[in-house]
């Protein structure tokens, strides 16, 4: 089964919540814990207890485990694992991205069954054209895994490359999302390439992004809710006609209810409560 499929029917299922395993140094004291690969993964082993069988999607951000070298890359080989015993698909923020070979390294890294790190689907940067990712989109292909494209990130700096004109007339965030609905046409019930479109950008049209442009038959990671200053119900008002494709991302929102397991599940209730009530009007 694509990754599309898996993630359509998981989204009915679960909802289309993505909690984001981000495990800041500032977070890890909060919860009592060293800023070791032991409380890494101490960390991670209460995540993965009390929400990975609620949610669609984790999405483990990768640089935090990184920082930890080897012994960080091997809890996050086990949280991979973990999380999608329980259920949950798994989503590696690793934001990839560069050309020929290299690419189709970092596809064997995070989108191959052979590796210990494959994921059911990765981010990655286009940044060196949208065509460069080939490599890693044809191996996510093959495999029945997914990629997530940066076209309209949540941060403001994002905005003096994503917003930059194209030889065609449109804007560079547009143009990726263009791109990305020629992957997933004809695709049914949802393609599997999908984009990342920041909750926090407010109005869309002041970005050079219309409503239609974010129906590219596939899903939509849109980051920013609670810490970084958007709300579940902005999401209506930003995508329109696209909602159903939107998978709202949220991390501190929710981590920082821990170390306690049932009150991390009980902010996880919570928030999908408050995103499924948004679908729902």
């Amino acid at each position: 089964m694509t990754f599309g499929a898996r993630l359509h029917n998981l989204m009915g299922e679960r909802g289309p919540l993505c909690v984001g395993v981000d495990p800041h140094p500032s977070l890890l004291s909060a919860w009592g814990l060293p800023d070791t690969a032991d409380g890494l993964e101490r960390f991670c082993r209460t995540v993965v207890t009390a929400i990975a069988s609620e949610v669609a999607v984790l999405k483990p951000q990768s640089a935090f485990f990184e920082r930890h070298g080897s012994a960080g890359i091997a809890v996050l080989e086990r949280l991979v694992a973990a999380a999608r015993e329980q259920g949950a698909l798994v989503l590696m923020d690793a934001k990839r991205g560069d050309i020929g070979s290299t690419v189709q390294a970092y596809a064997d890294a995070y989108v191959d069954p052979a590796s210990p790190l494959c994921s059911d689907a990765v981010t990655a940067s286009p940044y060196l054209g949208f065509g460069s990712l080939r490599p890693l989109l044809d191996a996510a292909a093959a495999h029945g895994n997914g990629v997530f494209v940066l076209a309209r990130t949540s941060n403001p700096e994002g905005g003096a490359v994503q917003e930059a004109r194209t030889s065609d007339g449109r804007n560079v965030a547009v143009s990726m999302l263009a791109q990305a609905a020629v992957e997933n046409a004809g695709i049914e019930p949802l393609g599997s390439v999908g984009c990342v479109v920041g909750a926090t950008l407010g109005g869309l049209g002041s970005l050079g992004i219309a409503q239609g442009d974010l129906l590219i038959n596939g899903p939509l990671l849109a980051p920013g809710i609670g810490a970084q200053g958007a709300a579940v119900s902005d999401l209506p008002r930003i995508f329109g006609a696209a909602l159903p494709l939107v998978m709202p991302s949220v991390s501190r929102e929710v981590l920082r209810a821990g170390p306690d397991g049932a009150e991390l599940r009980a902010s996880t209730f919570a928030l999908k409560a408050q995103v499924n009530e948004m679908l729902i009007e």
